[in-house]
């Protein structure tokens, strides 16, 4: 995982604009989703199209945190990313044609691939966990996925935020949860980019505008706070 934390002027900035670092200091672990992104093997396989290499390293914690989740109750949401293609076209023709190098465009849609997107192997998954598709960095703006009815579905009203890439689709869900009015932490030893300062640097714009950063054990401290705490 990364070694890195938010900088103590960002804190020290949250302090004197809101009074208090954390936004919540308890959750319902029943109206609680764990949503892992994008933890599937075109991103963690080590030589993928899209390897994202930290994103091993955080297996770990998000088995210790989902397992914990569901003994409390909560529910556990594995978002996949997926693009059909066919003839070297995709169904998101202005990421594949602008951020994706030419060298390895067709890896990576045979890679995202509908029907090929596997959650990896190391990951802990049960029965009782729910699977989204999702086939834009967000899983919550209109169209990218059926998540939100899920969680709408399910009463949640927390999700915590985990998997890859923290700044990119990581960030980009919990911005929309936040929009949507969910209560989202984004899970700081659960979630893994290409480099310390990208993952901190999301970590931070979360921290100030669009809920709590906090590690695993600290988010499952608050699930299991007495409610007359």
């Amino acid at each position: 995982m990364h070694p890195v934390s938010i900088r103590p002027e960002i804190i020290a900035r949250v302090l004197a604009r809101r009074g208090r670092t954390h936004w919540f200091e308890r959750l319902d672990p029943r109206r609680t989703a764990l949503v892992v992104i994008d933890m599937q093997t075109a991103f963690c396989e080590p030589g993928a199209p899209a390897e994202v290499p930290a994103s091993r390293a955080i297996v770990p914690a998000i088995n210790a945190l989902s397992g914990e989740l569901r003994k409390l109750g909560g529910a556990v949401i594995w978002v996949v990313h997926a693009n059909t293609h066919k003839d070297g076209r995709s169904d998101w023709e202005l990421f594949f044609n602008n951020v994706v190098g030419d060298d390895v465009r067709l890896r990576t849609m045979d890679a995202l691939a509908p029907g090929r997107q596997t959650i990896w192997h190391e990951l802990d998954v049960a029965q009782s966990d729910r699977t989204v598709i999702k086939n834009r960095y967000s899983a919550l703006i209109p169209g990218s996925s059926q998540l939100e009815r899920l969680l709408r579905s399910l009463d949640i009203d927390t999700v915590l935020i985990a998997g890859t890439k923290t700044n990119v689709c990581c960030e980009s869900t919990a911005r929309d949860a936040m929009m949507l009015d969910f209560k989202v932490v984004m899970l700081s030893d659960c979630c893994a980019a290409l480099s310390d300062d990208e993952h901190r640097a999301a970590l931070e714009t979360i921290f100030q505008q669009f809920g709590d950063v906090a590690t695993g054990a600290e988010t499952l401290r608050k699930l299991t706070m007495p409610s007359n705490a």
